[in-house]
């Protein structure tokens, strides 16, 4: 499983769905239901910012299937999303239109630990070693 990683920005002319290797997930499609073999990279889409259904999707991928690779987040993603998203196992975002990247990157240094375990550290920080 990942541990101490920070969720990667990537600039929407960068984004590229069609790549091989990727699977573009709807949102009301259930992760278990799917073989992952041959899969380096999921996209998750949030269709508007209150839809967080690619959350779930994105914590099973994580922690219940042990999907190693890349799952990036589409759509309506907004600055205020990105910790959530790195805690649910999240690599990578393609921010929304209009959403500065370096206020993004605030948001992450700000909440660099928490004490609860994630989809990521799975371990609360009392028995995680030093």
């Amino acid at each position: 499983m990942m541990s101490n990683f920070t969720i990667q920005l990537i600039a929407q002319q960068d984004h590229l769905a069609q790549d091989s290797g990727v699977l573009v997930l709807a949102n009301d499609a259930d992760p278990r239901e799917l073989s992952l073999h041959g899969i380096s990279r999921i996209d998750l889409h949030f269709p508007k910012f209150t839809d967080g259904r690619a959350f779930s999707q994105a914590f099973l991928l994580r922690r219940r299937l042990g999907f190693a690779g890349e799952i990036r987040a589409t759509g309506d993603v907004q600055v205020d999303q990105i910790v959530q998203m790195q805690r649910t196992g999240f690599s990578s975002a393609v921010l929304s239109d209009g959403q500065d990247e370096t206020v993004a990157l605030r948001q992450i240094a700000r909440y660099g630990a928490f004490y609860q375990g994630d989809a990521v550290n799975t371990q609360p920080a009392f028995t995680r070693a030093a």
